[in-house]
C-alpha cells in the first residue's frame, strides 16, 4: 500500500509539472503574440534616450548629441548646439529631454546633459530653442551637477503640478547620495525658470528626495503619487513610490533592507535578477518600465503586487511613453552594451 500510495503522488507531481510546463509555454506563446503586434516607427536612431510627443509628432532626445522628429513616417534628424562638449564618458551624453508646456508658442525644450571641464564631468539642465531644424542652448537652469564615469541619472519630466523634475545619479560615489549639500543621487525639482520652488522640502535646495543610486524612470499615477525607477548594485533593481523628502537609502540600504528614517522600494529584482529599469509610465494602476539588463519592457501592477515582462525579444529598451492605451518604447542596442540588429535603434508602437 504504501508503495502504491508513493506511485500515485509521483504520478500526480509529474501531471503537475506537465501542467505547468504547458501553463508557461502558453504564457509564452501569448507573450509572442503580443510582440508580434509591434509596429516599428522609426528606425536607425542614434542611442535614443528620452520619447516626447505632441500633435502626433515625436521628438527623441539621442545621446550622441541629437533630436530625431517622427513626423507622418519620416525621421527627421534635428542637430543640437550645446554650449559645451558632450562627454564621452560611459552612459553619458545627451539624455533627459522634455517639450515645454507651450512649445508651440515658444519652440522650447528642457535637456539634460553631461560634460567635461578641466578633464572633470558634470551634468546641466538647460533650455533650448528649435529653429529651422536645429536646436540651440538659450539658458542653463542647474549646472555642476556631479558626474563622474557612470551614474548620471539623466531623467526629466512634467509633474502634475507644473514642476520640472530630474533624477541624478550618485556619480560613481555612493556617499553623496547621503549628503544634501550635493545634488547627486537625488530627485530634483525646479521652477520652470530655473529657481527654487518655495514648497521644496528642503530649504533653499532642489533636491526632493534623496538617498538614490542611479534613478531614470519617473511617472505619476492619476491621483498625483510619484513613482522612480532605479538601477541597484548589480541586482536589487528598485521601483519606489517617492514622497518629499524621503530618503531612499543607498547605500545604507538595498533591495528588501530596511533601515529607521529611509524608505524600502514597493518592488526589487531581488539578489539575483537584474532589470536595469529605465523609463517608465503610469496606466490603469499599473508601471510599465523599460529594461536595459532584463531587455523587455517590464508590467508591475500596483494592485496585486505582481509583474511580469510584457514585451521581449527585441532587446535593451531605455524609455517607454503611452498614449491612449498604445504603448510606445525604444530599443537602446546601439549604447555599446546591446548587439544592434540592422535597423537599430528603434521606436516601436504595440496596443496595451
Amino acid at each position: 500500500m504504501k508503495k502504491a500510495a508513493a506511485l500515485v503522488s509521483i504520478l500526480l507531481i509529474l501531471a503537475g509539472c506537465t501542467d505547468k510546463n504547458n501553463r508557461q509555454q502558453e504564457d509564452q506563446e501569448v507573450t509572442t503574440a503580443t510582440v508580434e503586434n509591434e509596429e516599428s516607427l522609426a528606425a536607425k536612431l542614434n542611442t535614443p534616450w528620452q520619447i516626447n510627443h505632441l500633435d502626433g509628432d515625436f521628438y527623441l532626445s539621442e545621446r550622441t548629441g541629437t533630436i530625431t522628429k517622427v513626423e507622418n513616417g519620416e525621421s527627421i534628424r534635428q542637430s543640437v548646439e550645446l554650449q559645451r562638449p558632450l562627454s564621452s564618458a560611459a552612459e553619458a551624453g545627451l539624455l533627459g529631454f522634455v517639450l515645454a508646456p507651450d512649445f508651440n508658442e515658444t519652440n522650447e525644450a528642457y535637456a539634460y546633459y553631461t560634460y567635461e571641464e578641466d578633464g572633470q564631468p558634470f551634468n546641466a539642465i538647460v533650455v533650448l530653442e528649435l529653429q529651422n531644424d536645429q536646436w540651440s542652448e538659450t539658458k542653463v537652469l542647474i549646472d555642476g551637477i556631479p558626474s563622474g564615469s557612470f551614474h548620471h541619472g539623466g531623467r526629466l519630466a512634467f509633474g502634475p503640478d507644473e514642476k520640472l523634475y530630474a533624477t541624478t545619479g550618485d556619480a560613481s560615489n555612493p556617499e553623496l547620495a547621503q549628503d544634501l549639500n550635493s545634488l547627486a543621487g537625488k530627485i530634483l525639482r525646479v521652477n520652470l525658470d530655473g529657481s527654487i520652488p518655495d514648497d521644496n522640502p528642503f530649504k533653499d535646495s532642489y533636491v526632493y528626495s534623496y538617498g538614490h543610486r542611479n534613478p531614470q524612470g519617473l511617472t505619476w499615477a492619476e491621483d498625483g503619487t510619484m513613482y522612480a525607477s532605479e538601477h541597484g548594485p548589480s541586482a536589487n533593481d528598485e521601483i519606489n513610490r517617492i514622497t518629499a523628502g524621503s530618503n531612499y537609502g543607498w547605500p545604507e540600504i538595498t533591495g528588501n533592507e530596511s533601515k529607521d528614517g529611509m524608505e524600502s522600494p514597493i518592488f526589487t529584482s531581488g539578489d539575483n535578477q537584474t532589470w536595469a529599469p529605465s523609463g517608465m509610465a503610469y496606466y490603469e494602476n499599473q508601471l510599465f518600465v523599460a529594461g536595459l539588463r532584463g531587455e523587455a519592457v517590464l508590467r508591475f501592477d500596483l494592485e496585486t503586487g505582481e509583474n511580469d515582462e510584457q514585451i521581449s525579444n527585441l532587446g535593451r529598451i531605455r524609455d517607454v511613453y503611452i498614449i491612449n492605451g498604445q504603448l510606445y518604447f525604444i530599443s537602446n542596442n546601439t549604447d555599446g552594451r546591446g548587439t544592434p540588429g540592422e535597423n537599430d535603434d528603434q521606436l516601436y508602437s504595440v496596443p496595451l
